[in-house]
């Protein structure tokens, strides 16, 4: 194994305040509830003082959004493109700055924010630019209306890349937006804030608001949202639909997922190996699509999981900074508690735990990338959505079996399916209970390409033409 020299990305591209308020009506202003630090998860150091939005920011926000929908979604779809394509560029322009404050406020590599989270950021801005003056030929009738003020809350695994998914096309549909990011990582949506005044996106058109659960509960609950949107746990989606159910809101929820990723006897070993460690350790299992739960053919478990160690014996696991790192922080020390609980019911359980030898830094939030065998379907870790760098691995004989153990969840997010034979493929696909089947690779996205789940991982979808439906009054 090479040994390499630390390649550290500067922090001097990123200015980041001491301190931030609310983006309302395109000003920054000082909110009237009290404020939180955000903090590095790589090193525990305090990043900057953020405000938290109250009720009565919550209602400002929305009454910006609402004053200025009338002029944006009259506002014929090329010029709202312009708008959109304008924001595209700039942050493309600002990607080594937003890849690298997403890094510090994230705990996620590097070489993911900028190589992964950015380009497809500003892909989903790209694509739904192309979308705003074509909306009668999506095939929501011939002259869809935008539904109105739209209320978004996203989570702390992609920060900017949730907030492109729920902006870009709000935004393309003639709908304005009050969006509220995770309280453990604002700052990029606060810095996409200063992009949409450098875009000279009309005031009020995007109103950021930061807090915890309840700057989150008062968006979603406000009597003047028309559409509420969110990404996160089950737990808070089902708070979601419970609150809003006979309100006349239309809602999203993009929540949880154990999806199973499933190796055939006649899959590509190597490849295949590359595919679950980017299904499991991508973003420190931070992913609700992540392939958690490793289904192999019994026939070639062994030669896998052997083949399996050997590559995590060579993950680089460290300072997030560093363009060779391949695991970085988890997000948060509340977080890191809950991957330590689940992994130690596992072992508890009867299952056998291993991890390769690496040494954690000492400040931060860690956890090690880590691998359970000898694995029942009644474990907590094949059931419960650990959220972290922990994989579960099972075993099958036939395909049937390989279905039924995949279907037997809760959830219904995504599965992964490696084997050379097409017609297979296409057998597993049309019986996995998944929203999104990949085929000899995983965690791949496009955003003409939709994205959402079954069950208890949410309804509806976000993404290509289908992520237009849940913006317009069809």
């Amino acid at each position: 194994m090479f040994e390499y020299a630390p390649a550290p990305e500067s922090r001097d591209v990123v200015d980041i305040k001491p301190s931030y308020g609310l983006f309302i009506d395109g000003e920054f202003v000082d909110g009237a509830g009290t404020s939180f630090k955000t903090v590095n998860p790589a090193t525990e150091e305090a990043l900057a003082e953020v405000a938290a939005a109250s009720q009565a920011d919550v209602d400002r926000a929305v009454q910006a959004a609402r004053k200025a929908f009338g002029a944006w979604s009259a506002m014929p779809g090329s010029e709202r493109a312009k708008y959109l394509f304008r924001i595209a560029r700039i942050i493309q322009e600002r990607s080594r700055e937003l890849a690298v404050l997403e890094t510090l406020d994230n705990g996620k590599p590097i070489r993911e924010s900028r190589d992964v989270d950015l380009p497809l950021v500003a892909a989903h801005f790209f694509y739904y630019a192309g979308w705003a003056d074509k909306l009668g030929y999506a095939g929501y009738g011939p002259a869809p209306k935008p539904l109105g003020v739209a209320g978004q809350v996203i989570p702390w695994n992609f920060p900017l890349l949730m907030l492109a998914w729920k902006i870009a096309p709000a935004l393309a549909c003639g709908n304005t937006v009050v969006l509220k990011p995770a309280e453990t990582t604002p700052l990029t949506a606060l810095l996409f804030a200063e992009i949409c005044r450098q875009a000279d996106l009309p005031p009020g058109v995007v109103n950021i608001v930061t807090g915890a659960g309840e700057t989150g509960a008062a968006v979603v609950n406000h009597p003047d949202v028309n559409k509420v949107a969110f990404t996160g746990s089950t737990e808070v989606g089902r708070l979601i639909a419970r609150s809003v159910a006979g309100t006349g809101k239309k809602v999203t929820l993009e929540l949880g997922g154990k999806a199973a990723n499933v190796i055939f006897d006649d899959a590509a070993i190597d490849q295949a190996v590359e595919g679950i460690v980017d299904g499991i350790f991508f973003n420190q299992g931070h992913v609700c699509c992540a392939g958690s739960r490793l289904l192999v053919q019994e026939s070639i478990a062994e030669e896998l999981l052997e083949s399996l160690k050997r590559r995590l014996s060579r993950l680089r696991l460290g300072d997030p900074l560093d363009k060779n790192t391949d695991i970085g922080a988890i997000n948060s020390a509340e977080q890191l508690a809950r991957v330590r609980e689940l992994s130690d019911i596992g072992e508890a359980e009867g299952a056998e735990r291993w991890s390769p030898a690496c040494t954690l830094p000492e400040r931060g939030f860690w956890f090690p990338p880590t691998v359970f065998t000898g694995v029942a379907q009644s474990h907590r870790i094949a059931r419960d959505e650990v959220f972290g760098p922990v994989l579960a691995v099972l075993t099958f004989r036939t395909p049937a079996e390989a279905v039924e153990k995949a279907n037997n969840t809760p959830y219904g997010l995504s599965a992964g399916v490696w084997t050379e034979k097409g017609s297979r493929i296409l057998w597993m696909a049309d019986r996995l209970r998944a929203g999104v089947v990949w085929a000899n690779t995983f965690n791949k996205f496009d955003p003409a390409s939709p994205f959402g789940g079954y069950k208890e991982s949410g309804y509806g979808r976000e993404g290509g033409r289908h992520g237009l439906e849940a913006y317009l009054d069809v």
